[in-house]
């Protein structure tokens, strides 16, 4: 057999085939456990820093365009996600309070010229004025935007594949573990806490 010119390991594919053909694997694994090993996953997860760069991207699902909405810091770490059937202010608006109540107010964020980001962030510092709190500094500078948009690209690896969802929540619920592994690829996570079965799912996942 001839495996040259393939982006994995040689012993990686022929496992993965070998469980294929040997097992009848259920998605509905994925749909019931993603979820429960990215809330672990956040135990345990390293802090990000507070310059961000926020970016939606596109998903499909059922023949239609849904909105991830992603955020990643200055060093290229996910911060948080959140899929949305509408790209508008109150979508990024519930965007960045499930963000921030996760990590903390950011210092910084740098958006798009998106309107409804820019209205969303124009909120919270109006709340924050009113609680005498500092503001986020917006910024809307291009170049500086494209790590999230280089990001992007590692989700989208995973999701062009699929062929788009079936549903919202199959989608949302798949995304949990996407958005998890990408996560652990980049390293996001505190050796210090371990248990048996997060240490070995750890260990596939890099």
């Amino acid at each position: 057999m001839d495996f040259s010119g393939r982006h994995f390991p040689t012993d990686l594919m022929l496992q993965t085939i070998r469980w294929y053909l040997r097992y009848s694997l259920s998605y509905r694994w994925v749909q019931e456990y993603a979820p429960q090993l990215e809330a672990e996953h956040c135990k345990r997860r390293k802090s990000c820093g507070t310059s961000w760069r926020m970016d939606e991207t596109y998903i499909k699902i059922k023949g239609e365009w849904v909105y991830l909405y992603r955020a990643v810091d200055t060093g290229g770490d996910t911060v948080d996600f959140l899929l949305t059937k509408k790209r508008d202010k109150k979508a990024a608006l519930r965007f960045f309070r499930k963000t921030i109540r996760l990590n903390g107010m950011p210092g910084k964020v740098t958006i798009d010229k998106s309107r409804s980001n820019t209205a969303a962030l124009e909120q919270l510092n109006k709340e924050q004025k009113k609680a005498g709190q500092p503001k986020v500094e917006i910024r809307q500078i291009k170049y500086l935007n494209n790590l999230i948009e280089q990001d992007h690209r590692g989700i989208k690896r995973r999701t062009k594949p699929m062929l788009g969802f079936q549903s919202f929540k199959t989608a949302r619920r798949a995304l949990k573990g996407v958005e998890l592994c990408h996560s652990i690829r980049k390293g996001q996570y505190d050796k210090t806490q371990s248990a048996n079965d997060w240490d070995y799912f750890h260990s596939l996942a890099v």
